[in-house]
């Protein structure tokens, strides 16, 4: 696919009669995971090749994210993964600011394979290099989910009552650090689970309360002594989201990222009104590829160094082989997991 760019070998393979042979990445095969109507599982693909604006990246690690079962779901056979880490092994001519032998971490389409094409406006370079690939792959799409909710929409200032509404996601995880980051005040999370309530108190949060009791909203505002919060990140959203009207402070900001308590619900007005508050949706299903660009940049200007220092790093759960991602699915529905997983890619 796209135009061919210079791509010099990379493997050696013996042939039977002893001779051997360069064989450049356009003539290999490489294993994949596809999303079949049997469930995820290993094929031999062709290894794509790049277009414009795009790099060839050897992938070392992937991770696992929700929105994933929804394509393991359809089953239509494409190649599964959202984000990955790895080593750039060839790019299109118009690409200059990566070049071969790079450390990158990238978010995009068809990530659990041993090579996968990243556009340039989803990939940064590792900041690092004691960050593991391992590491890289587990941050890049929720760093770029949560500085922008919370810094480009939420607008966060120093000193500003942070609340997380979901908290025991990876990207919840990433928000509290975010937020940690730029300075808030107080950081405050939710979660249904007694133990995921316990652990998000070990990784930046200062609160964390149990979002079926019907006494939250009034409990967190009197941690915040009545005051409320100025930024809120909502991944719940559905039948219960005035509970966060309650609870923002005056011209607050909420931003919606996900909708895991349904997609619709009541509205209060009047109070949205009375608070001047500002609600904001975001989606990158939507974005054009300039848009998630300027969201890349903008997060690696804001949060390069943070992630240098570790100060970004969230728990790791288990890691598999890329031959049993479907095991690590199967965990992932369970919800029996804590951070991300990850898959290994041995090459």
């Amino acid at each position: 696919m796209g135009q061919d760019v210079c791509q010099p070998p990379t493997r050696v393979h013996a042939l039977g009669s002893g001779k051997r042979h360069h064989v450049t990445l356009k003539e290999m095969q490489m294993k994949a995971v596809l999303a079949t109507p049997a469930g995820a599982v290993l094929r031999d693909l062709p290894t794509p090749t790049v277009g414009a604006g795009q790099l060839l990246v050897r992938v070392h690690a992937a991770a696992l994210n929700r929105a994933d079962l929804r394509t393991l779901q359809l089953g239509e056979n494409t190649v599964l993964g959202m984000e990955w880490a790895g080593e750039v092994v060839a790019v299109a001519p118009d690409v200059t600011a990566f070049r071969v032998g790079d450390r990158v971490m990238c978010s995009g389409k068809a990530a659990f394979a041993e090579y996968a094409v990243a556009d340039v406006g989803r990939t940064m370079k590792i900041p690092a290099e004691r960050i593991s690939y391992r590491e890289a792959s587990s941050v890049m799409l929720a760093l770029q989910t949560m500085h922008d909710a919370i810094v480009t929409h939420g607008r966060i200032e120093r000193g500003d009552r942070v609340l997380i509404h979901g908290a025991a996601s990876s990207v919840g995880l990433t928000g509290a650090k975010i937020a940690r980051a730029c300075g808030a005040g107080f950081v405050m999370g939710t979660s249904r689970d007694p133990a995921r309530r316990a652990a998000l108190l070990d990784n930046g949060f200062d609160a964390v309360l149990d979002s079926d009791d019907p006494r939250w909203p009034e409990q967190s505002l009197g941690l915040t002594a009545g005051d409320g919060f100025n930024v809120i990140v909502d991944q719940v959203a559905g039948a219960r989201f005035n509970d966060l009207i309650q609870v923002a402070a005056i011209l607050g900001r909420i931003v919606n990222v996900g909708r895991l308590g349904g997609a619709t619900g009541a509205f209060d007005f009047e109070t949205h009104a009375v608070k001047r508050l500002s609600y904001i949706g975001v989606t990158f299903r939507t974005r054009s590829s300039a848009e998630i660009q300027l969201i890349t940049e903008r997060m690696h200007r804001d949060l390069s160094d943070a992630l240098d220092r570790g100060e970004l790093s969230i728990p790791l759960d288990r890691e598999f082989a890329l031959a049993d991602a479907a095991q690590a699915y199967e965990r992932m529905k369970a919800n029996l997991h804590f951070g991300k997983i990850t898959l290994r890619i041995d090459q």
